[in-house]
């Protein structure tokens, strides 16, 4: 599917978004011969190369593929906005010392490039022919896709071209950016007619609609949901956000029910070119075993607290790590012989700055180690959300097939993330009792959802090894003690504890979180004691900067998007 929807895209339309590229001018709005034509591509391919190209933009690409291609260097991994989200809140391990050395200019381009060469050089190449055949539906889930799209450009890089990327069908090789906010408002409008176009009568439905099958109720549902985490995005510069987050609740007609998710199912259907596996499955789940590291500071969060979620998260390779039960050993846990920095120790991580227990092996924030031969070793990701292994005490090293063999899903828009917007939205107003209860439903309706993934994946997992019903009262019960024991900013610490661990996978959410509240102030510190400016927007990418004369790149990465005015949101950690 993949390489099918990709040649689908239109390179000769990349002239009319050149000034993304690395190559010149001049090679950009050369047509390849391997492409079609607008003449030539139908409205059911454009909106397939669109619904994937979409996804990608948040998790990323196993394969090297054509976006790679495009782009002279940068992320060669296709890592996607999740993988940098969850980094740079210690739901994965963040590989680097130094924040500025770890997110350079050249990392972005593959996701920009993605954004306007893709997704929507794809929606202004099919909007058109919809139009004329009166293709209604296909319009509003592309309208859809672009609100979606460009509100995360707006969270990751601030002030982005918009307006301008088309004048009149015209080519506009140095479109100036807009602001943020400006980009937000013409969201909402985009997703009014969205909904609109979910309620007409069409010539025809799509032929492959990979999210909701044709449903356009639950695609309503969505749209109203997406306006939520708007709202709710902006509910520091907009006295207004409140009130429209709460007439949209009161209404009734947004995402309630897992059923109802907005997600994406990756059908593992093959594990070569076009690979069909989750992305993070296919980076992790090789021959030579795992190939990221996954978070000491979630995995001890998440075991100390008998989390009922953490052996579908986390797959242990071995039930011993270097330095905790087995002797320190250097070749395969350098850090195992070391002593922990002091500004570890202030913080309470000096114990366990290396090494977990139990065979949850993994690696600190921040810490840039060299890669010892322990990709059969190590921790990596479970059966949620990746179609990994689930860790049923079995310590067997990981293989291209083990567990569900990639079968995963990326969640865009839960219910349980509804529940977790709810709560934020009370504590911001000082309804703690409120905050608790839709805190605890969204814990409640993750742990479900978590549950029930295992079913049809894995056949062989030992599933004594799942947690029971009065395990999960038992945690559920223990975290709204934890809560009404806690100060004000206790509980912001906790509520944001539980949006980290429910979002698993899905970063934006987490570090959106972050930048809103300065919550959870319970993170482990970066390795490196001095480790630089906190990110609070991504550089511009280097190919567009040095193609397009109206953008400049940032003095730094302090700079945050327009939303994000929290004093006390991280600066340095």
């Amino acid at each position: 599917m993949k390489n099918i929807n990709r040649y689908l895209t239109l390179t000769v339309l990349g002239g009319l978004l050149a000034f993304t590229s690395c190559e010149t001018t001049e090679l950009d709005i050369t047509a390849n011969p391997n492409a079609l034509t607008p003449d030539q591509a139908g409205v059911d391919f454009f909106l397939n190369s669109i619904q994937e190209d979409f996804v990608r933009q948040f998790e990323g690409d196993a394969d090297f593929d054509l976006s790679d291609n495009w782009a002279s260097g940068g992320n060669t991994t296709g890592d996607g906005f999740n993988e940098l989200g969850m980094e740079l809140t210690r739901v994965v391990n963040m590989n680097g010392r130094n924040y500025t050395s770890v997110y350079q200019d050249s990392d972005m381009n593959d996701e920009w490039i993605n954004a306007y060469r893709g997704v929507l050089a794809d929606i202004r190449a099919m909007t058109p022919l919809a139009e004329e055949a009166a293709q209604t539906r296909h319009i509003g889930i592309a309208q859809f896709i672009e609100a979606y799209l460009m509100i995360s450009m707006v969270d990751f890089f601030g002030d982005v071209p918009y307006s301008e990327i088309i004048q009149g069908g015209e080519q506009n090789f140095n479109p100036a950016v807009d602001s943020g906010a400006s980009i937000y408002d013409a969201m909402l409008v985009l997703l009014d007619q969205a909904i609109a176009n979910f309620n007409s009568t069409p010539s025809a439905n799509p032929a492959q609609d990979f999210f909701y099958g044709n449903d356009y109720g639950k695609w309503e549902r969505a749209a109203n949901t997406l306006k939520l985490k708007i709202y709710l995005q902006r509910r520091l510069v907009d006295s207004g956000a409140a009130a429209s987050f709460n007439a949209i609740i009161a209404s009734g007609n947004y995402i309630q029910d897992t059923a109802d998710d907005f997600l994406w199912a990756w059908p593992a259907t093959s594990a070569t070119q076009p690979d069909t596996r989750h992305p993070r499955y296919g980076i992790n789940y090789q021959a030579a075993g795992a190939g990221e590291y996954m978070s000491n500071w979630l995995m001890q969060t998440m075991d100390t607290s008998d989390d009922p979620r953490t052996r579908y998260y986390f797959y242990r390779q071995t039930n011993a790590v270097p330095g905790a039960e087995i002797a320190p050993n250097e070749e395969l846990l350098n850090c195992s012989l070391e002593t922990p920095p002091q500004h570890y120790i202030d913080a309470g991580f000096g114990g366990d700055f290396c090494y977990l227990p139990n065979g949850f092996w993994g690696r600190a924030h921040g810490e840039a180690d060299g890669i010892p031969p322990d990709g059969l070793l190590r921790a990596t990701y479970g059966t949620y959300p990746v179609g990994g292994r689930f860790d049923d005490d079995s310590f067997q090293a990981i293989g291209p097939s083990s567990g569900g063999a990639g079968t995963g899903i990326t969640n865009l828009l839960t219910a349980f993330g509804v529940d977790f917007m709810r709560a934020e939205m009370a504590l911001a107003a000082g309804d703690e009792p409120g905050a608790r209860t839709f805190m605890l439903a969204g814990l409640a309706k993750s742990v479900a959802k978590v549950q029930a993934f295992l079913a049809g994946r894995e056949a062989g997992a030992d599933v004594s090894f799942a947690p029971s019903e009065g395990d999960v009262n038992g945690y559920s019960t223990q975290i709204g003690i934890d809560y009404d024991d806690a100060d004000t900013n206790g509980k912001w610490d906790i509520l944001g504890e539980q949006t980290f661990i429910a979002h698993f996978g899905n970063g934006v959410e987490t570090y959106n979180f972050y930048r809103r509240t300065g919550f959870p102030t319970t993170l482990q510190p970066n390795l490196e004691p001095d480790p630089g400016v906190f990110i609070r927007s991504m550089y511009y990418p280097a190919n567009a900067v040095n193609n397009n004369s109206n953008i400049t790149q940032k003095a730094d990465q302090t700079q945050p998007v327009f939303w994000d005015t929290n004093a006390t949101a991280p600066v340095a950690n």
